[in-house]
Parts: structure tokens; sequence; C-alpha cells
């Protein structure tokens, strides 16, 4: 393998794990804020929804 196939297969591989990453983040948020959606902030500055949040 040439070293510019290398080059862009590292690359490449470290776009993938990012990406990967970020969904993986996303996704965390997503489920968190829909299994609890009136701890979720209305507003800046207001409190939340409920005491126990």
């Amino acid at each position: 393998m040439s070293q510019r196939a290398q080059k862009t297969l590292a690359i490449a591989g470290a776009i993938l794990v990012v990406a990967v990453f970020a969904a993986a983040n996303a996704h965390l948020v997503m489920v968190a804020v829909q299994s609890q959606p009136d701890c979720v902030l209305a507003a800046a500055g207001e409190p939340p929804a409920k005491r126990v949040c």
C-alpha cells in the first residue's frame, strides 16, 4: 500500500470515528430528553418544570 493510500485511509478512519462519536452523543441527548421531557428548560433563567429535576 502506498503512502498516499495509507494517509487517505487513516484520515477516512478518523473522520468515521468522530462521526460515530458525535452520533452516539446526539442519541444519548435525544434519549435523555425523551425520557423526562418535563425536565427540559422552557426558557433561559426559568427553573425546571419539576422540583426533582
